[in-house]
């Protein structure tokens, strides 16, 4: 008993982090695009953390598998997870406050189960889930309302290239189960590197990268951004799965939408509108039922 205790304060501990690091990354990506444009902010963010990934890697005696076929599925796993969502999410952050990409961008589990139900057939559809996606629906109009009933406009463009984000994110779940065969750091450090390489033309032709003088938030936001939210926090994320499982580190999911809010409130002095607050209750609550299994949320209720 002695020996569990400081075993579960520990896992805690990080699960805490975890939830901070990966909510705090939306204010760094705020910070870091506020001068860097997003594809050179994504391309550099991806390198740095796979390259991370891939020291940890060798240190761990494991190499990254270089055939074709893991290549053809690192690829895949880059646009879903790397290439299409970060820069979605970076575009986003220029008219969007950091809070707003936050709740938005938390319903990757409503997501991934409505491909894991509606198309791929992996997943049962319960009553329980249903209701989570409905409460995430809802969430998302009680969120995106105020910019809809505006016209069409930047805001409005930004907040849906951030749920479609979350519909990118929502695939890679489905897709990173043929991953069961590697080690579950590799396909992290695969889909950022090969996201990385992909982005990196695009980044030179389009921002002429040499050219740009960014500030020196936005270098320290990029370089929090890649070492501590992206590398350190995957290392953290394996390490809760070894520890607690799958299902205990899925608790990040809903603790790091609150955190993610009041970071951006603390440090940028964001003020979400009441529309948001109530959309950030009904998106929390979406995700728990999404997330937590139905046994511990009967126990829980």
């Amino acid at each position: 008993m002695t020996d569990t205790q400081p075993r579960l304060a520990v896992s805690l501990l990080m699960l805490l982090s975890l939830a901070t690091l990966w909510g705090a990354s939306y204010s760094f990506i705020k910070l870091g695009v506020a001068t860097i444009p997003p594809v050179t902010l994504i391309a550099v963010r991806t390198l740095i953390a796979g390259s991370l990934l891939l020291v940890i890697l060798r240190l761990r005696g494991l190499r990254l598998p270089t055939d074709r076929r893991n290549t053809k599925r690192f690829l895949i796993q880059a646009g879903l997870n790397t290439v299409v969502p970060f820069t979605l999410v970076a575009w986003g952050s220029q008219y969007v406050d950091a809070g707003l990409v936050t709740i938005l961008n938390s319903l990757t589990p409503v997501f991934a189960f409505l491909i894991n139900a509606l198309v791929t057939r992996h997943e049962a559809v319960t009553g329980r889930k249903l209701v989570g996606v409905l409460l995430g629906l809802l969430g998302i109009c009680l969120v995106i309302g105020p910019s809809a009933l505006g016209g069409l406009n930047e805001a409005l463009l930004a907040q849906g290239a951030i749920v479609f984000a979350a519909v990118a994110y929502g695939a890679a779940v489905t897709f990173g189960r043929t991953f069961r065969d590697l080690d579950p750091m590799m396909p992290a450090a695969g889909s950022l590197l090969w996201g990385g390489i992909v982005l990196l033309p695009f980044s030179l032709v389009l921002d002429h990268p040499w050219t740009l003088a960014p500030s020196q938030s936005s270098i320290l936001a990029l370089l929090a951004l890649s070492v501590f939210s992206t590398a350190l926090a995957f290392v953290l994320y394996f390490n809760l799965l070894s520890r607690i499982g799958s299902i205990g580190t899925t608790a990040q999911a809903y603790l790091r939408v609150p955190i993610g809010v009041g970071i951006a409130m603390v440090f940028l002095g964001e003020v979400p509108q009441p529309s948001a607050w109530v959309g950030l209750v009904f998106v929390i609550a979406s995700v728990v039922m999404m997330t937590l299994p139905a046994r511990r949320l009967a126990r829980t209720a």
